[in-house]
């Protein structure tokens, strides 16, 4: 069964933000791959869609999958749809208290 990929506003953000970061270090060109790269694993995630750690303690049914060594992708499983909740950069604290919008 195939899933469908979204991604929520604070993780399109979020990768906006890494491109941000990243862009006067390395250049535009690559830092845009690096981002595409990152959404092209995420919606990977339509095949197999339950990869990754369980983790309740961050909310019903959330799930964190590491990018590389470089980023953690935070996601939620929900029927059909993967929920693609925040992607943070290596060294980044965890917090989802500030996420509660899902699309659908």
């Amino acid at each position: 069964m195939s899933h469908r990929v979204v991604f929520a506003p604070d993780a399109l953000d979020d990768l906006d933000n890494i491109f941000v970061y990243l862009a006067p270090a390395m250049g535009a060109v690559p830092a845009r791959g690096y981002v595409g790269r990152i959404r092209s694993y995420c919606e990977g995630f339509s095949n197999f869609p339950k990869r990754g750690m369980r983790r309740t303690d961050l909310g019903e049914g959330i799930r964190l999958v590491g990018y590389r060594y470089k980023a953690t992708i935070v996601f939620l499983v929900k029927d059909d749809t993967v929920i693609i909740l925040r992607i943070f950069a290596r060294g980044r604290a965890i917090d989802l208290r500030e996420n509660d919008d899902e699309p659908g």
